[in-house]
């Protein structure tokens, strides 16, 4: 299949690249960057050199580049997206967008949290966390890659809404990531001497990955979900754990946790169950596209306590990317993923 990459210098461009390079279904035909037109993604990227020799064009003429290509990967800020959307939507060039602009079924929502207009409301997407969405994800003409944050807090949650273990409007996020997740440009708030021996929140209450995780968990509950995301950033390049509390249904027992969560992903090969009791560390997942789950039960609270790990540009961006990828185009899901963490 040829594929594109528009959007190829962030982190998670340059994350697609190190994945694809390792896949045997996969020719990576154009790359764009407006800030780097006409360089090589090699002397952008050092660490891709004898690996890709491409130079990135402009997108332009992205008619012509999704003429060229099965599939166009979007990398871009929200917003830009959509607009890339509209102007494919007549050919049959396939999209994943790694971005926010097709994750959401309502665009109300879309331009409440992100604050721009949405002008592809008709767009034909599907939100795409595989394990969830598998069978949305195969015939789609647009894929709503989901986020990083979302994508750990959702894979916490999804056993025990799917089977009604928890009262949902009791949910309480807290999650961790590394500076990785907030992008390449340079801010001050992410400079190294802001960063080093510093642990802070952000987005409290406003964080844009909440009505993702809020429309999930509705979908598996049944139930109009609304819930309390916190946002931290930890002085490390990779990975994101997510802390994830809900009450308790009456009635329910540790054991029926357990069961919820060997019913769902027992089968699962990217969602590794760690068990009730365990400590899911970021170090654990590092440089893969697994996402490890240990849970815990407080008897005194009669609350459940899931603690998710993923790192932020594998499962939560670029490997979650090709996995779909790999959905919708029929391959098995672990082409190309079938990467151990790096560790230490």
């Amino acid at each position: 299949m040829k594929v594109s990459i528009v959007g190829a210098t962030g982190y998670a461009g340059a994350e697609l690249l190190r994945i694809l390079c390792n896949h045997p279904e996969a020719e990576v035909c154009h790359l764009t960057s407006e800030s780097h037109t006409g360089e090589r993604i090699a002397d952008i990227y050092p660490h891709l050199e004898g690996l890709y020799n491409q130079k990135l064009e402009s997108m332009e003429d992205i008619q012509a580049i999704g003429a060229d290509s099965d599939f166009v990967f979007i990398g871009l800020p929200a917003g830009h997206a959509m607009q890339i959307g509209r102007t494919l939507a007549s050919m049959p060039v396939r999209i994943i967008d790694l971005g926010a602009d097709y994750r959401f079924r309502d665009t109300t929502v879309y331009e409440q949290w992100y604050k721009v207009p949405h002008t592809h409301k008709d767009a034909q997407r599907v939100y795409g966390l595989a394990e969830l969405y598998r069978d949305e994800i195969r015939g789609a003409k647009i894929i709503g890659n989901a986020g990083c944050y979302t994508t750990a807090s959702i894979l916490a949650l999804a056993p025990l809404a799917k089977y009604h273990l928890i009262d949902v409007h009791t949910i309480l996020i807290d999650a961790k990531s590394g500076v990785s997740g907030a992008g390449r440009s340079a801010k001050l708030d992410n400079h190294f001497p802001e960063m080093y021996d510093n642990f802070r929140a952000y987005g409290v209450a406003t964080h844009r990955h909440t009505p993702e995780i809020e429309q999930a968990i509705s979908d598996l509950s049944g139930e109009k979900t609304i819930l309390n995301f916190t946002p931290h950033l930890v002085p490390m390049a990779r990975g994101i754990l997510s802390t994830c509390y809900a009450s308790l249904r009456d009635g329910v027992t540790a054991e029926q946790v357990d069961e919820a969560f060997q019913a769902l992903y027992g089968s699962e090969f990217f969602v590794r169950l760690r068990g009730r009791g365990a400590y899911p560390a970021t170090k654990n997942v590092r440089g893969s596209n697994f996402c490890d789950l240990g849970w815990h039960i407080d008897p005194r609270t009669h609350r459940v306590i899931v603690l998710s790990v993923i790192d932020n540009l594998v499962k939560g961006a670029a490997g979650q990317a090709v996995q779909n990828f790999n959905i919708a185009c029929g391959f098995d899901e672990k082409t190309g993923l079938l990467l151990a963490p790096v560790y230490p």
